[in-house]
């Protein structure tokens, strides 16, 4: 995994984040894996405040992962976005829920992607070239590293954050096939799904009060910058809001894919 201070990050990932490109989530009430760790404080007040962590993470209803399939990928966020000692990272914002919303909905299904083969290796500029939908994809590959690592007698939950950071960098450079994906294809389809949960509008069920948002600036769905529209250079400093924020500033999630497990 390449070495990126949080202000790249913020650079190569918030452009597309407003709007996830993968499709439509929501958000879960009860855990299905163990889920422990430290969300952000929200406040209500300007968008410059500050996250401070809390003890608990939510729980969330995994509809698509497993708990071992939850551990892993909880793990992983937690390392490609990490929290600071003044944001919460990916696992805070609720990442995983975003994710795992995904791939249980029409994006996990590959309800766009064409699958009439042939399936040959493409150029880079060709895009995706797999005969796998994305949750099959996450399905295969999380599994095949899940059993290597039982084998060890470790989990990626156990080790340590410079053995973590070491296991994502080999997935990065790595081609070997995990249960027919490449480890590399695998670590892309992982960091843009984490960057799009982590940025996006928490409508998705990822960015968790907000969090990227209040930490960078940005204020979000607001209706009208009419007010200020020719003030140029001005700083906007309110609280952001999303796209689906009622009156009395509380956001619903979309309602596409049920909170709770089949």
């Amino acid at each position: 995994m390449a070495e990126m201070s949080r202000r790249i990050l913020l650079k190569t990932g918030v452009g597309a984040a407003a709007l996830p490109a993968a499709g439509v989530a929501a958000s879960g009430q009860t855990a299905q894996g163990q889920t422990t760790g430290k969300p952000p404080e929200h406040s209500a007040g300007s968008a410059s405040t500050k996250v401070v962590p809390r003890n608990e993470i939510p729980t969330v209803t995994y509809l698509f992962f497993n708990s071992e399939e939850a551990a892993f990928v909880e793990a992983a966020v937690a390392r490609l976005i990490p929290a600071d000692e003044e944001w919460g990272g990916a696992l805070e914002a609720g990442v995983p829920n975003y994710i795992d919303k995904q791939l249980a909905g029409a994006w996990g299904a590959g309800e766009r992607l064409y699958r009439s083969g042939p399936w040959h290796p493409g150029t880079p500029g060709q895009g995706y070239q797999l005969p796998f939908t994305p949750a099959e994809l996450f399905r295969m590959a999380i599994g095949a590293l899940n059993k290597d690592l039982t084998r060890r007698g470790t989990t990626l939950a156990k080790m340590t954050p410079e053995q973590q950071d070491d296991f994502l960098r080999q997935l990065e450079s790595g081609t070997e096939s995990l249960e027919g994906v490449p480890a590399n294809v695998f670590f892309a389809q992982l960091w843009e799904v984490t960057l799009e949960g982590f940025f996006s509008d928490p409508v998705y069920g990822g960015n968790r009060d907000m969090l990227s948002w209040r930490m960078i600036g940005f204020p979000g769905a607001y209706a009208s910058y009419y007010e200020v529209v020719d003030q140029h250079g001005i700083k906007i400093d309110r609280a952001p809001m999303s796209l689906g924020e009622d009156v009395h500033g509380h956001v619903h999630l979309q309602p596409a894919i049920p909170a709770t497990s089949p």
